[in-house]
């Protein structure tokens, strides 16, 4: 990424039409497909002073595809009459030095992030439908209850994040443990089971960005292992454990 930072001097007299004029010239900035996100800065010590810092795909995106789109005309017209109180217009990198301080908010839970209890019950109803008319799981769910997929959503849920209703009302660890024991679950049955799932995340509209869908799919990989092996004749799993809590990992929601 490429950070783009243009210092301006504003008069007092001309501040309150230089703002009006930056709010019109955001909305073709925000329709380029190679800006990522801006911000317009006043300095609190010396009023006259602004700082725009636009965040670009990179240099060459800014440079050759924005300033030569219909967007940047746009742009450049609202703003063309404070080109000579440009004092600094540069392009920065990042350096390694970055952190994040006590008083930042924490990332949203994954659960919060795919869209809470309903995002879940869409999934997991439109899964076990999938689930139904395939051939090598459909025996497997030959005697699975109508509450079964809101079951396994509430579960899936308190994983990630959600409220713990499937440890309050439901049984816990120990209750999904139950489900799993003696079935003999094969490699082929569990890999049907998480590409099932997968394509009924797309279906139903699942977030799809990379960073909350490979969170998701590694519970979901580690998941499904845990129980097959638990379900193998000669298992051992461990009788009683609290429900997994799931989180982001390397990955934090990117949010620009």
């Amino acid at each position: 990424m490429i950070l783009e930072y243009i210092r301006y001097r504003i008069s007092e007299h001309e501040a309150a039409e230089f703002e009006a004029a930056y709010a019109r010239a955001a909305r073709p900035l925000a329709q380029s497909p190679v800006c990522h996100d801006f911000e317009l800065s006043r300095c609190v010590e010396e009023p006259r002073h602004y700082i725009l810092r636009v965040h670009w795909e990179s240099l060459d995106k800014h440079l050759k595809d924005f300033r030569s789109s219909e967007e940047f005309r746009a742009f450049f017209a609202e703003i063309r009459p404070y080109v000579d109180a440009i004092e600094e217009m540069s392009h920065y990198t990042l350096t390694e030095v970055v952190g994040t301080g006590a008083g930042a908010p924490a990332p949203p839970t994954l659960y919060d992030w795919a869209g809470g209890g309903e995002a879940f019950e869409r999934l997991f109803h439109r899964f076990y439908e999938l689930v139904r008319a395939d051939e090598l799981l459909s025996p497997v769910f030959a005697g699975m209850t109508a509450e079964h997929p809101h079951h396994v959503a509430l579960w899936v849920g308190e994983v990630f994040g959600g409220p713990a209703e499937y440890t309050a009302h439901h049984g816990g660890y120990e209750n999904m443990l139950a489900h799993h024991i003696g079935r003999a679950i094969t490699l082929e049955q569990r890999r049907r089971w998480v590409d099932l799932l997968m394509d009924a995340a797309d279906d139903v509209g699942l977030r799809a960005d990379p960073d909350f869908r490979a969170a998701f799919v590694s519970y979901i990989e580690w998941g499904t292992r845990i129980a097959m092996e638990n379900s193998q004749p000669d298992a051992t799993p461990p009788p009683h454990a609290p429900v997994p809590h799931w989180g982001w990992g390397m990955a934090p929601p990117y949010q620009p």
